[in-house]
């Protein structure tokens, strides 16, 4: 009797564990597709790392971002090279054909200009340097001047040797730059103003 319960009650799993497969499988199925038409059939959804832009109100194709647009023509310009660091071993030999004015002295019955020589430093001013020296100029010497000797003028324009010395008896010390040349006797011929900003 107990062999007989034992092998009804073994029947009766049985019967469950078909069912429970069985129910499971067809659920998995309806789950997975539940009148759905195949997955090649659907409109497939533009992806993240390529925007589809809506299209305009009047019609007009969508433009194009600027960075695409240069890309494809014009590709960037490289970056300029930095600017080298200030310091004692980027300066340039002294000038030999740019002073720094000072003032200047009519001693010695001639027009003289106290001026000290110097370096293109970093990132390119003239920087004047050493002692004070005396360097002669002609009166007829020909003389561009720009601001601040001039205050409305960039470029150059000329000026006598007397403007140059009344502007430099109201303003010493200031040390503007000049490019100049020397005569064969050693007396400044020419002398150009260096415009600084």
């Amino acid at each position: 009797m107990g062999t007989v319960r034992g092998q009804a009650a073994a029947a009766v799993l049985a019967v469950c564990g078909m069912l429970a497969l069985s129910a499971c499988q067809n659920g998995d199925d309806q789950a997975a597709a539940p009148d759905a038409k195949p997955s090649a059939a659907a409109p497939a959804a533009p992806t993240a790392t390529s925007p589809v832009p809506a299209p305009s109100k009047t019609g007009a194709a969508p433009k194009s971002s600027a960075s695409a647009t240069s890309a494809g023509k014009n590709p960037p310009a490289p970056a300029p090279p930095s600017a080298p660091v200030c310091g004692p071993d980027h300066r340039m030999p002294v000038s030999p054909d740019t002073i720094a004015v000072q003032r200047y002295t009519p001693e010695g019955g001639m027009t003289s200009l106290v001026v000290q020589h110097g370096t293109y430093g970093c990132p390119g001013r003239f920087e004047p340097s050493g002692p004070w020296t005396y360097l002669p100029i002609s009166e007829k010497a020909k003389i561009t001047a720009t601001a601040p000797i001039l205050p409305s003028e960039v470029m150059g324009k000329p000026i006598s040797t007397s403007e140059l010395t009344g502007w430099l008896d109201t303003h010493p010390d200031k040390g503007l730059p000049f490019r100049y040349h020397l005569d064969a006797a050693g007396v400044v011929d020419t002398l150009d103003e260096i415009y600084v900003k």
